[in-house]
């Protein structure tokens, strides 16, 4: 799905470089001027402090997707480089549970009464102004979701090599970990919101990445953490050789652009012999594996899941 997902994207911002038009309207939703009051004002919250209440994001996808009639990855991508806590999982799969393709027959309309009602009245939009839906866009992936993977299985690091440890804004906990075992050489942190999208990221959240992250290399007692940037891996190559480490570990990297970065990663480790291995919490190995759609798997499995965490 996240590969559909950037794939999609980078066809439809070269669209948009041919169609004059529609990159104009693109560029009046996401700066607040669409017409409709609601969503322009959501649009310039967004952009100036990088959060939306959960109801705005459903609202404004929905507008901007049924009314507005915009690329819906277009729309995802702008939430993406502007929220603080964007994430590629919850973002991606929130625009498409909206537009009808994640859950088959279902998809969110804004709706003016519901609109006023939730904001209080603050906002008492026209419903002639507010498209009535009637279908999702189900017919552009007729082939519908790719069928459920296992989960990718992390290579495990060794006790006792001299190892180097990379803090990702993916997991700051990284004090949640028994480093121990490890021969500790040194730490880094790893920017990566960068890689968000193709096009340029808000400030604010490389500031709010760069804070999170040099307040988990407090937090992990090691001294004189580096700061790294996501890129090419020849600056973390020469860092971990810097060190002699024969292995990096960082805390697990999930599915999205910093994973994509992984994937290159580890080639360009491993032709040089040092591995890159990832950490993982035992509340991450029993509960992932129910976590295939929605939350009320999971909410089924929880008498289980404490069983076996020995909390029963």
């Amino acid at each position: 799905v996240w590969a559909r997902y950037r794939d999609g994207l980078a066809q439809d911002l070269a669209a948009l470089d041919d169609a004059p038009d529609l990159a104009a309207r693109v560029a009046e939703a996401e700066a607040g001027g669409s017409g409709i009051a609601c969503f322009d004002a959501w649009a310039c919250e967004l952009r100036e402090t990088g959060y939306l209440h959960n109801h705005a994001r459903m609202w404004f996808a929905s507008i901007w997707i049924f009314t507005l009639r915009l690329p819906w990855r277009v729309g995802a991508d702008f939430f993406y480089r502007h929220l603080l806590d964007g994430d590629p999982a919850s973002n991606t799969l929130s625009w498409r549970w909206v537009a009808g393709l994640h859950t088959r027959g279902k998809f969110y309309a804004a709706e003016a009464a519901n609109i006023a009602r939730y904001t209080g009245g603050r906002f008492a939009p026209d419903p002639a102004q507010l498209a009535e839906v009637s279908t999702g866009l189900e017919a552009e992936e007729p082939e519908g979701l790719p069928p459920v993977a296992p989960l990718r299985a992390p290579r495990a690091p060794q006790p006792g090599l001299p190892t180097a440890l990379l803090i990702t804004e993916e997991d700051c906990r990284v004090e949640d970990f028994d480093l121990s075992a490890f021969d500790l050489r040194g730490a880094a942190t790893l920017s990566a919101s960068h890689l968000r999208s193709p096009r340029e990221v808000a400030p604010h959240v490389a500031r709010f990445e760069r804070d999170a992250l040099a307040d988990a290399g407090e937090r992990a007692g090691v001294p004189d953490v580096q700061r790294l940037k996501a890129g090419g891996p020849s600056a973390l190559l020469d860092w971990a050789q810097s060190l002699g480490a024969q292995q990096i570990v960082t805390p697990y990297i999930p599915t999205g652009p910093l994973g994509d970065w992984r994937e290159s990663a580890e080639a360009a480790l491993g032709a040089h012999g040092i591995a890159l291995c990832e950490l993982t919490r035992e509340w991450d190995r029993v509960i992932w594996p129910h976590a295939t759609a929605g939350f009320f798997k999971v909410k089924k499995k929880l008498p289980q899941i404490l069983a076996e965490l020995g909390l029963a």
